[in-house]
């Protein structure tokens, strides 16, 4: 009887254990699934772009990391609190509601993606290139969130939902406002218009383009030209009153040089007011006179800097401003 019993009993804490660890191991099933749920939805919150989509990784070392915070610190302390406030209530003003804000994490992966587009662009791309495909990047990101926020209002993800509406409004709305706040500007392409007002054959008057008083014929004077030349006198700290002081210079130079010295047949004038163009790294102002060598001169620029020099390089006008002439024979 005992014995029975005893089985009994053994037997009723066997199915009670069983019960226990099976009721275990549900509750642990659920917690996990509930946990890997809440990590999906905070991670989808971050970033509102699929697997596919997502550019690569960007590693900072520790001297990189304090340089930025650093740097952030100081903008930071530097910045007119004021008038930010008073440039995002006049954007408010202007754009209404499609002024958007958006989360700074997504800001950030946009910006990311917007650098990683324009380097696939060659060196010296213009302005226009860039803005063609800072603008195609707009209307992919565009129909992305579109359709990521018809599947996330279907899948019943708020937040995820929200930030995809977002973006929607925001990319609707107006491109360069929001390409703005990502800090990224793109200037305006200018298009310059030169008009020829004079008759057909009509020289320009040198005496009305080059101030001071008229130059003599043995300077052969030349408006919208530089010449090269190895420099026998440098302008920055040589400066003379006009072209024809300049011219000169220059013959006067060659009448007193050495047998062992460069003879001045060159001279370059600058008789802009706002100062000449030049792609060194040295200020160029009113009055600037060189005094140049060149055994067989050769032209630097001539009337008109072309489109692609102006392309390298921006600050370029569209007019050659020096006035050259070759002295002697």
């Amino acid at each position: 009887m005992a014995r029975v019993g005893g089985e009994w009993g053994f037997k009723g804490r066997g199915k009670w254990a069983f019960s226990y660890k099976k009721t275990t191991l549900i509750v642990c099933s659920i917690n996990i699934a509930v946990a890997l749920y809440v990590l999906r939805s905070l991670y989808a919150s971050l970033y509102i772009y699929s697997d596919k989509d997502t550019g690569p990784t960007f590693e900072y070392t520790p001297d990189q990391i304090r340089k930025m915070e650093e740097s952030v610190r100081i903008r930071k302390a530097a910045e007119p609190v004021e008038l930010i406030r008073l440039v995002k209530a006049l954007k408010k003003e202007l754009y209404g509601e499609a002024a958007v804000e958006l989360p700074q994490p997504l800001k950030l992966k946009m910006t990311n993606e917007i650098i990683d587009r324009l380097k696939t662009l060659r060196p010296n791309a213009n302005i226009t290139e860039q803005r063609e495909v800072v603008e195609s990047w707009c209307k992919e990101k565009l129909k992305e969130a579109k359709q990521l926020a018809i599947e996330t209002k279907a899948s019943n993800s708020t937040i995820l939902h929200e930030e995809a509406e977002m973006l929607v409004k925001a990319l609707e709305s107006d491109w360069t406002w929001l390409l703005e706040d990502l800090g990224l500007w793109i200037p305006a392409e200018i298009h310059n218009t030169e008009h020829h007002d004079k008759p057909e054959g009509e020289e320009d008057d040198l005496d009305e383009i080059l101030p001071g008083r008229p130059l003599p014929p043995e300077c052969h004077a030349e408006v919208h030209t530089d010449y090269d030349g190895a420099a026998v006198r440098w302008g920055l700290n040589h400066h003379k009153d006009s072209a024809a002081d300049c011219c000169q210079a220059c013959l006067d130079q060659a009448k007193r040089a050495k047998p062992n010295q460069k003879r001045c047949n060159i001279w370059v004038y600058c008789p802009s007011e706002t100062g000449c163009y030049s792609p060194d790294i040295y200020e160029h102002k009113l009055g600037e006179c060189w005094l140049k060598y060149a055994e067989t001169p050769k032209l630097n620029f001539k009337d008109k800097y072309s489109e692609s020099y102006r392309d390298r390089h921006p600050s370029a006008p569209l007019v050659v401003p020096w006035a050259s002439g070759i002295v002697g024979a």
